[in-house]
């Protein structure tokens, strides 16, 4: 449910966001989202996943360049292209899969989208957490159905969607925004996936550093500009061994937050990576890579909770030369020259 201020229970209008030109783009696909959704209700996308499109279903059309529209199916509707239109209860009736022609005789692909274009496609408040990414933080979330898990802001809704599938029914997911507008794109996001609000979903205006009061958490991702700042509210609330993840933009951010986690102590040896995406060309004989790809997008940081009372190894590797030299004032930098001076007592 959608807490606090009101807000339980409001619509929010999301205007249609129309994809870029293909000229000049040969191969390129961007998903579209054809229709404003101006009403929660009778929208459903996974709520209906086999049998016919039904009126309010999302139906995602492929034109003859591979370019994606996802249209919401309302009858007596047409979805027009400079190839002709298509009517929508043409497609109402239709089987996923199935093949329509415009009136103009262009052919499209009619399927059901999948999670990843609809979240290319979905209306914006913050910039969403993208599929690559979305994907590697359930995966190093280590998520199962039934798990209770934390959110630290919601942006979109992107990356609330990919988590409610890992956890299920039965899990719950507790999902925290600052900003209103954010938090009502979000909601209309979800529930436009789910065709309905999600039992296991709660969504909190707050913030997340001050505001986090539940306990035995399986896992936290912290969406946020500054996650150092919740870093005693995390430990409290995740159980141990459990998960935390950051995903921050700049390596500044990286660097700020992997050293507030090593001066708690409270955590193992983070570890960051950045996830990067290649497509391949593929004809015939000509098998090679695509001259795009979707390179960075933002850092994850992973590390666990440790139990009450332990204290990790000291590290053997050295840091680099410089690495916490003289100009380094950043969090922990005792702590660092005093690793520093263990590193080479053990070296030696």
């Amino acid at each position: 449910m959608l807490r606090s201020r009101n807000l339980r229970g409001q619509l929010w209008k999301s205007f249609a966001r129309e994809g870029d030109s293909d000229e000049g783009n040969e191969g390129v696909t961007r998903p579209t989202l054809e229709t404003a959704t101006s009403t929660l209700a009778g929208m459903s996308t996974s709520a209906h996943r086999k049998g016919p499109f039904r009126e309010g279903d999302l139906a995602q059309l492929t034109d003859p360049k591979g370019k994606l529209h996802t249209v919401k199916l309302t009858s007596g509707k047409v979805f027009h292209t400079h190839r002709g239109g298509v009517d929508h209860d043409a497609i109402i009736g239709l089987h996923s899969g199935s093949v329509i022609a415009a009136t103009g005789g262009a052919v499209y692909l009619v399927l059901r989208p999948l999670l990843d274009d609809f979240v290319l496609s979905m209306p914006r408040g913050a910039t969403p957490v993208y599929p690559k990414d979305a994907a590697r933080i359930v995966g190093l979330m280590n998520l199962h159905p039934g798990d209770r898990i934390a959110e630290a802001g919601v942006g979109s809704g992107a990356l609330t969607c990919s988590l409610l599938k890992a956890i299920g029914d039965h899990g719950q997911l507790f999902s925290y925004e600052r900003r209103e507008e954010f938090a009502k794109v979000a909601e209309t996001n979800v529930t436009t996936w789910f065709g309905s609000h999600p039992d296991s979903w709660t969504l909190k205006l707050g913030d997340f550093a001050l505001d986090l009061e539940e306990r035995d958490l399986d896992a936290v991702v912290l969406d946020m500009l500054a996650p150092w700042e919740c870093l005693e509210k995390v430990a409290a609330s995740v159980s141990p061994g459990g998960v935390m993840i950051g995903y921050v933009a700049t390596t500044t951010q990286l660097s700020k937050f992997v050293e507030s986690i090593r001066v708690t102590g409270e955590w193992t040896e983070p570890r960051a990576e950045e996830s990067l995406l290649r497509t391949w060309h593929l004809d015939g004989l000509s098998v090679r890579p695509d001259h795009r790809m979707n390179g960075h997008t933002g850092f994850l940081v992973s590390t666990r909770r440790l139990a009450p009372g332990a204290q990790l190894p000291p590290r053997r590797r050295r840091p680099a030369p410089g690495a916490y030299g003289e100009d380094y004032t950043g969090p922990g930098s005792d702590r660092a020259v005093a690793e520093q001076n263990n590193a080479k007592q053990l070296e030696s």
